[in-house]
């Protein structure tokens, strides 16, 4: 219902001379939205004034008719590319409109407007094409220049203090504007007109090595770099650790040092010419790469490159990125090679932001510091997504991404928060109709992670002006989300895991009625107290039933056995559910168990026949870490999915027949038996097929399995929409297999693309559910 004395645009009815109050709302400030409107009214020959007012954008024009019509039609069809319209409002003045010839004007923000809905915030935004041009143009005055911007790129999320966005309300309100900047700050016709971040040499901050500032603190840092050492750099959302990417000595450095043994690292590449010389690129990888947002996305990388075989062992994909700011653009081109640039902290901490801190948190990782005066007021690391096809997967929603607004199918009658889960952890803070999905903090494993989590809900907090009213959380009790949620003094609204990762798919696509879902992770804790991870659910965004799953087996060790998958191999040859298969392993496991230290696998065989601290999962991740040792691709791991990622690149593109299955009922559901699968992939091991193809084999297996109990389910009464979500499909071929079986069946498939397909998105998800919860009653 459209409040009273507003119209739109199009219904608006005006005088011959118009005069009319505007608002516009949506992600409208840190886009160029003032200078925009201000080029808009004055080009039509308008009077009147804008203003940021709050969380939006508001003001008044007078003037012809006719200029006036166009006015409103045009602030939404032509805004600024960054820009997000969700709503223009028109309205007609009849008192205190604009004086003829008055002219247009920028007046001084409201911080005090807008009071009545949330707030949305810009993501900070990669250099732009003329920025760049000028940083390397010697005529220039910000040639060189590492903090170079414009109202078209550069900081936002990372130094926004609060709304309304100006100067003053931002980390920048330190560095008063020199005569030549506040000429171009003030200049309607400049680019750089109400820019907040706008810096140059004489007035915005500095590079800094030790004592040594400018060129001469960026001179030290490439000497480091080019001498193989590791430089600690301070970026947009934390210190980044920097190092190049050919030095195989320099990078298995900073892997002991930093504690990552495998873990992929990132690349930076001067430009998409670079990229394409270390790996294949579709049309949809280059637009990921070129977008504003300068994402690190996973591409297949290419052999007999120059990059060092230790930046992403046990992998054929590699992470690439563009440079982001001026500072990147600098160390590129001086140094003239890629490199690697990560997460300037140690394992599972989370990265370091504070100048004070940094030295310490860094400290024995990096050979020195590379810095400047500009305080962070925001933590954020790197986006990464991946392209399956043309579908864009998110993998980690960070800078350049978050905190954009997502729409809920639901809106909320009651603004909320919703926590999480335990890995890969996001906050979302939700309000009416949209959901603020913050960026990723990591997992949250200590106090320090918990601490980078209550930053970032009291900063996001800050910015959108939600008070959270309730408060949604996973059902596992030794989650420190949990733990947290259950400490607020609100009504909590419990949402069990996998759900959230359906529902997060379900709402993304604005999809509110029942669907199919498959949800395919590591562990997730079931509503029957046991854990699950490979589960077919018929659900809305209210609630769920189970239809189907995967065969349970249990985990010799519980969190060991995420650690070490041959200890879960065991767990499935000798201890998985009786689902009425004979289990003829036998002399088949041969190959495997010989390799074990006999010891170990004898104290993990008596935990699994006495069922001592063995709890049982029925996990999509568990099986596949099962059968990459079993085929020897990874008895351990160092980090959640390596087991998995072992098999996916193993398995590539080849060609495979799938290994036998066995689709069963049990307790009411629809259950994929394993026993078969396994049997089959250790005969057909001992018959010498290879493991490439026995991996393709698997990948193609499971999607079938997955197609058959999807396909049973909806024979049973279940919706012909299906929502996919999990960390498994992170997973390009067993994604793809899956889609093209659902597709096959005539059934309607989505995956999340905005939102983190793996625990990133919980988050989201919860909140879709709670929404809905509430709003039902």
């Amino acid at each position: 219902m459209r409040a009273p004395g507003t119209e739109s645009a199009e219904e608006t009815a005006v005088p011959e001379r118009a005069a009319v109050y505007f608002q516009v709302d949506g992600t409208v400030q840190g886009v160029g939205f003032r200078p925009f409107v201000h080029r808009l009214a004055s080009g039509l020959g308008l009077d009147g004034w804008v203003s940021n007012s709050g969380g939006r954008v508001e003001g008044a024009v007078a003037g012809p008719r006719d200029a006036v019509r166009n006015f409103g039609g045009r602030l939404r069809a032509d805004a600024p590319v960054l820009a997000r319209v969700r709503g223009v409002r028109l309205s007609p003045l009849r008192s205190r409109a604009p004086a003829a010839g008055s002219g247009f004007t920028v007046r001084t923000s409201d911080p005090a407007g807008a009071r009545g809905g949330p707030r949305e915030i810009s993501p900070d935004v990669a250099i732009c094409p003329a920025c760049l041009r000028e940083l390397f143009d010697p005529r220039d005055r910000r040639h060189r220049y590492p903090f170079i911007n414009c109202t078209d790129c550069g900081p936002r999320a990372t130094v926004i203090e609060a709304l309304p966005y100006d100067r003053i309300r931002t980390t920048m309100r330190g560095f008063p504007l020199c005569a030549a900047c506040l000429r171009e700050y003030t200049d309607p016709a400049d680019r750089r007109f109400h820019a907040e971040p706008l810096a140059c040499p004489s007035c915005g901050p500095r590079l800094a090595w030790q004592a040594s500032r400018g060129e001469s603190a960026l001179g030290a840092a490439v000497k480091t770099i080019a001498d193989g050492g590791i430089v600690a750099v301070k970026g947009l959302g934390g210190h980044q650790l920097v190092c190049d990417a050919a030095d195989q000595a320099a990078v298995s450095e900073l892997r002991l040092r930093k504690n990552r043994p495998a873990k992929p690292f990132a690349v930076m590449a001067q430009d998409l010419s670079a990229v394409r010389r270390l790996a294949r690129m579709s049309d949809t990888e280059h637009r990921l790469l070129d977008s504003a947002a300068r994402p690190v996305v996973l591409l297949a990388a290419l052999t007999g490159t120059a990059v060092a075989p230790a930046v992403h062992p046990g992998t054929d994909r590699i992470g690439l990125f563009l440079p982001t700011t001026g500072l990147h653009h600098l160390l590129l081109h001086e140094l003239g090679r890629a490199l690697v640039v990560t997460s300037g902290n140690r394992a599972d901490e989370p990265i370091a932001t504070d100048d004070a801190d940094a030295p310490c948190q860094l400290s024995g990782i990096a050979d020195g510091f590379l810095t400047h005066d500009r305080p962070i007021r925001a933590r954020y690391d790197d986006s990464v997504v991946r392209a399956v096809g043309r579908s864009v997967i998110t993998v980690r929603r960070a800078r350049g991404l978050a905190p954009s607004p997502l729409p809920l199918p639901r809106r909320t009658p009651a603004p909320l928060v919703a926590v999480g889960a335990q890995q890969k952890h996001t906050v979302t803070l939700a309000a009416r109709g949209s959901a603020h999905l913050g960026p990723h903090t990591g997992d949250l494993a200590d106090a320090r992670t918990l601490d980078a989590f209550e930053g970032t809900y009291t900063h996001l907090k800050e910015l959108t002006g939600i008070e959270p009213k309730a408060v949604a959380h996973d059902l596992h009790p030794g989650y420190l989300s949990t733990q947290w949620a259950l400490a607020q003094n609100v009504p909590r609204v419990p949402v069990q895991h996998h759900h959230a990762h359906l529902a997060a798919c379900a709402a993304e696509h604005g999809l509110d009625a029942p669907f199919i879902g498959v949800a395919y992770d590591g562990l997730g804790f079931g509503d029957d107290g046991t854990l699950w991870g490979g589960e077919i659910m018929v659900a809305d965004l209210t609630g769920y039933r189970r239809a189907g799953r995967l065969a349970t087996a249990p985990l010799p060790g519980g969190e060991a056995a995420v650690r070490h998958p041959w200890r879960m191999a065991l767990g499935h040859l000798y201890g998985s559910e009786p689902l009425g298969t004979p289990r003829p392993f036998g002399w088949l496991t041969a190959p495997f168990t010989d390799r074990l230290e006999p010891a170990a696998a004898t104290v993990v065989r008596t935990m699994i026949n006495r069922r001592v601290n063995c709890p049982r999962a029925s996990s999509a991740g568990r099986l596949f870490d099962t059968v990459a040792s079993l085929l020897g691709l990874a008895d351990s791991v160092s980090y959640e999915g390596e087991a998995a990622l072992a098999l996916e690149t193993a398995a590539g593109d080849l060609h495979a027949v799938p290994l036998a299955l066995n689709i069963v009922r049990a307790d009411g559901l629809w259950v994929y038996d394993s026993v078969p699968t396994l049997t089959d992939l250790l005969e057909r091991q001992l018959g010498g097929e290879p493991t490439g193809r026995l991996a393709a084999a698997f990948h193609l297996t499971l999607a079938i399995a997955t197609a058959e109990l999807v396909g049973r389910a909806v024979a049973d009464g279940a919706p012909r929409t299906v929502c996919l979500g999990g960390g498994c499909f992170v997973n390009g071929r067993l994604l793809t297999e899956v889609r093209r079986r659902l597709r096959a069946q005539g059934l309607r498939v989505f995956t999340p693309s905005a939102v983190p397909v793996g625990d990133g998105g919980i988050s989201y998800g919860q909140a879709a559910v709670a929404a809905a919860r509430l709003a039902k009653g």
